[in-house]
């Protein structure tokens, strides 16, 4: 199952102070606004989200649909094909995508360890 292209999103208490760490790692600002208190910092395929005071912990995020550059994929599996299949596993989902929609939905889903896991479709 291809989930798209991954991130770590980071809850981070000074986004000055964690994207010049980031900087010294040889990240580059990739996407977000500052101003917004969000900015996806991008070295080679690595990715990582930092978003100050929009939620508590840090997530595992995929994107079904984007590559790493956040460009749009002729294919990919659509987050509902995803969510049917993670639920016949028996895997529980916190947010469910509306099956009856097309486009942009996102699922939710915690590991055995509390980790967070957002799979967020954006086309």
């Amino acid at each position: 199952m291809k989930l798209g292209a991954f991130s770590v999103s980071l809850s981070v208490k000074d986004i000055n102070a964690s994207k010049a760490f980031y900087e010294k790692l040889g990240f580059e600002v990739f996407a977000g606004a500052l101003e917004r208190n969000y900015l996806i910092m991008k070295n080679g395929d690595a990715l990582v989200g930092l978003f100050q005071g929009m939620f508590e912990g840090n997530i595992l995020t995929f994107n079904p649909g984007w590559d790493t550059d956040a460009k749009a994929l002729d294919s990919f599996a659509d987050v509902r094909e995803i969510q049917k299949r993670l639920t016949e596993q028996g895997v529980n989902l916190m947010k469910k995508a509306d099956e009856s929609t097309t486009g942009p939905e996102s699922i939710t889903m915690i590991d055995p360890d509390g980790n967070a896991i957002l799979i967020d479709q954006h086309v």
